[in-house]
């Protein structure tokens, strides 16, 4: 499901637009669609990463992330090593994918990333996760 043709069309804060792929920024948390057939390494997640800081105002936010894996696309596990490395963070990952192949890579994933990771097949699901664990933190840090 796209966010655009979803009930989540006109509640995300922003959109941010680049050749290969958007990215929609909510309260608490960024939703992806990268393009058919790209390859999403460092180099174009770094883009991304600087614009969100940039809509915020503030280097020091804790999001979430969720990949709605819409289209197929490769990427390097490893990168994420590279985003901790420059000490980056997240809240929790969120992989919605909507076939076995997809579901599969997110083992992959769970290897390189230093946050919670978990696997949907479901973009409503996934964003009840986010925002659960948003609500958690916010009353562990009361």
């Amino acid at each position: 499901m796209k966010i655009e043709s979803s009930k989540y069309r006109g509640l995300y804060r922003y959109k941010i637009s680049e050749p290969f792929g958007n990215f929609y920024i909510f309260d608490d948390y960024v939703i992806s669609e990268i393009n058919e057939g790209v390859h999403f390494n460092w180099e174009l997640a770094e883009i991304v990463i600087e614009q969100v800081y940039d809509y915020f105002g503030s280097r020091d936010i804790k999001l979430s992330y969720i990949s709605n894996r819409i289209h197929s696309y490769s990427l390097h596990p490893q990168d994420w090593l590279r985003f901790y490395q420059e000490r980056h963070q997240l809240e929790a990952f969120a992989i919605v994918a909507y076939n076995k192949i997809g579901l599969m890579n997110v083992i992959l994933e769970k290897l390189f990333s230093q946050t919670r990771i978990r696997k949907f097949r479901n973009l409503d699901v996934a964003i009840e996760w986010v925002s659960e664990i948003k609500i958690q933190d916010q009353e562990h840090s009361a």
